[in-house]
C-alpha cells in the first residue's frame, strides 16, 4: 500500500485548503482512511476519518464544522477539505490506513502512512 498526501501549503486565517491523499497497491473497498497533523512541539493527533466503504466520517471536536473528508472511489483518493482556517490548524497533515469497519482514532491502529504535507496558517 501506498498513501501519497499533497496540497499543503500557505493560508491565511480565514482560508480554506484542500488536502489529497492517493491510494494505491490495493482495492481499498473495507479500509478506512484516517487523517492526522503534528503541529510543532506537539504529539500528532487524530483529526478525522473515513470509511471507504460507505463514506462514514468521524472527526476530532475541534474541526468540527470546518473540515470535511469526502473520498472518489474512481480514483482512490480521499480529501480532507479545510475551511475557516486558524492558526492553530499549523500542522504536518498525514493520511493513514488499515482494514478495519471501525473508523479507530488512535495512530497505532494505522498500519500505512503517507508522507505528510506541511499547512501553515499565517494569522
Amino acid at each position: 500500500v501506498q498513501l501519497q498526501a499533497s496540497g499543503g501549503g500557505l493560508v491565511q486565517a480565514g482560508g480554506s485548503l484542500r488536502l489529497s491523499c492517493a491510494a494505491s497497491g490495493r482495492t481499498f473497498s473495507n479500509y478506512i482512511m484516517g487523517w492526522f497533523r503534528q503541529a510543532p512541539g506537539k504529539e500528532r493527533e487524530f483529526v478525522g476519518g473515513i470509511r471507504w466503504s460507505d463514506g462514514f466520517t468521524r472527526y476530532v471536536d475541534s474541526v468540527k464544522g470546518r473540515f470535511t473528508i469526502s473520498r472518489d472511489n474512481a480514483k482512490n483518493t480521499v480529501y480532507l477539505h479545510m475551511n475557516s482556517l486558524k492558526a492553530e490548524d499549523t500542522a504536518v497533515y498525514y493520511c493513514a490506513t488499515r482494514q478495519s469497519f471501525l473508523v479507530t482514532t488512535a495512530q497505532t491502529h494505522y498500519r500505512y502512512w503517507g508522507q505528510g504535507t506541511l499547512v501553515t496558517v499565517s494569522s
